[in-house]
């Protein structure tokens, strides 16, 4: 916590005249999404300058972008807190809630913040349809979260992948895909076809049927 608040006060030089926010960040969206998405943690002078998660970072950019063909975001940029973006039938929230050091979220901090993650996933049960794990820290972090709520999780507990999918019962799935990350963006590990593939699948199973979840 130290780190996140040191980073707010010292800031980046390109955002130096900006307020940053330097706080916990909570989940942000519909409030009875058919989607969720699941991040790592908020950047450093991503989310914890805006104050949303995926906001004002180049990971965000390409999310959004990718949520915007999908048609489920408003705007296919992300910019400030206040800049009109909408979320539709979608949710995102991030396994870790305070920006980490060199923006690694550790087993640590994903462990302290789960009963929040935890809490966080019961609010939406009732709608949800489908679950976007961006990354494996965020897919374990699900899995964990859905183990604590008293969700049926199969074991053994299933692998993450690009594109892997599980069945968590009551009709909601697990997407897994890689975070779009600047190390797997800039490399191709990760494609706009790739990312766009995956939401095309959660919109697509978002559609089918009723959730009974809850």
């Amino acid at each position: 916590m130290q780190w996140r608040e040191d980073v707010a006060v010292t800031k980046r030089r390109s955002f130096a005249d900006e307020p940053y926010w330097g706080r916990p960040i909570h989940g942000w969206g519909d409030d009875n999404p058919a989607i969720l998405v699941v991040g790592l943690a908020p950047a450093a002078h991503g989310g914890n300058r805006t104050g949303r998660i995926f906001t004002g970072d180049r990971s965000g950019d390409w999310l959004f972008a990718a949520l915007h063909r999908a048609g489920l975001a408003a705007l296919p940029t992300s910019t400030h807190a206040g800049d009109g973006q909408r979320l539709i039938r979608t949710r995102m929230l991030a396994a870790v809630r305070c920006a980490p050091p060199a923006n690694v979220p550790t087993p640590v901090e994903r462990d302290a913040c789960q009963p929040w993650m935890t809490a966080e996933l019961a609010l939406v049960a009732k709608s949800l349809r489908v679950i976007v794990a961006l990354g494996g820290f965020a897919w374990q972090a699900t899995l964990a979260a859905m183990t604590r709520a008293g969700h049926p999780v199969p074991r053994p507990r299933p692998r993450f992948g690009h594109g892997a999918e599980v069945e968590l019962g009551h009709g909601l799935l697990l997407l897994g895909s890689f975070h779009p990350s600047q190390q797997n963006t800039f490399t191709g590990k990760l494609t706009e076809p790739m990312l766009d593939a995956v939401f095309q699948r959660a919109v697509q199973r978002s559609q089918d049927g009723l959730n009974t979840l809850g």
